[in-house]
């Protein structure tokens, strides 16, 4: 049996973070360990599924790409990383929690880019790494769980390309701020199509991508499987479906240190 249907930017994000929450080793740490779900609109989302509660998923970032521009949210209203620790909610900032990771423990980070090969790009604005810079080191020598939830809608040609090019100082003219890239090939990496088969079972292909009026970075789906996959598949998009757009949100211009061209 098969079946046809588009998610949107936000509806992708939401199947995401659902699928994330039931992956074997996410459900474990929950039990007894650590799980730190770091910043990004992706794990937003992911957070308020693991917490049971609404989150301002704009203000869940440190950095955002909105207004045709990558800029930075701003300081006053960023929402700390969530840490989890039993499946409760710890008093440790993230990067404390992270200097005590075992293998049993999870780090959740999501992207802004992905290539057919598996590899996810992370923007980097911070000269020294920011959060990617300083987890993957500790979560790839003691062999701990990333997982990365990257919608569809980053898919670019090569992220090693990319990552190439990039570099804060590498650039001499900038519209938006001046980014490194960094990529990362350790960890699983979370798609609609991964999460449709964790949720469901189902066997998803993109077949399309895009759109206008509010569908822009919205993917064209379709699934097949079993009558009692397809059908529960459906029943759980239906239930995301109208899941609202992100707000944007970004520092005012006045109080960027490092102007850049727009509106020159």
């Amino acid at each position: 049996m098969k079946a046809i249907f588009t998610l949107t930017s936000s509806e992708s994000k939401r199947l995401l973070a659902k699928a994330v929450c039931q992956l074997p080793e996410v459900k474990k740490a929950l039990e007894k360990g650590k799980v730190v779900v770091s910043g990004g609109t992706t794990n937003g989302f992911v957070a308020e599924e693991l917490l049971g509660e609404g989150i301002d998923k704009a203000a869940y970032t440190a950095g955002i790409i909105t207004k045709g521009r990558q800029c930075l949210t701003p300081a006053e209203e960023r929402i700390n990383p969530v840490v989890l620790e039993d499946g409760k909610k710890s008093s440790l900032g993230w990067a404390e929690a992270v200097e005590q990771f075992t293998a049993d423990d999870v780090f959740i980070k999501g992207g802004n880019a992905l290539d057919h090969k598996g590899n996810v790009g992370v923007l980097l604005a911070n000269p020294v790494g920011g959060t990617i810079g300083k987890a993957l080191g500790i979560v790839t020598a003691r062999g701990s769980h990333l997982i990365l939830p990257v919608g569809l809608e980053k898919l670019i040609p090569d992220v090693i390309a990319a990552a190439n090019v990039a570099g804060i100082q590498a650039f001499d003219r900038h519209i938006g701020m001046k980014v490194g890239l960094m990529p990362v090939s350790y960890g699983k990496v979370i798609t609609e199509i991964e999460a449709l088969h964790v949720l469901t079972g189902v066997k998803a292909t993109c077949i399309g991508a895009g759109g206008v009026g509010g569908s822009e970075g919205s993917v064209v789906l379709a699934v097949e499987g079993e009558k009692d996959q397809v059908d529960k598949t459906m029943e759980l998009i239906k239930s995301i479906k109208g899941e609202k757009e992100i707000r944007p949100l970004k520092q005012k211009c006045s109080d960027c240190g490092n102007k850049c061209e727009y509106g020159a």
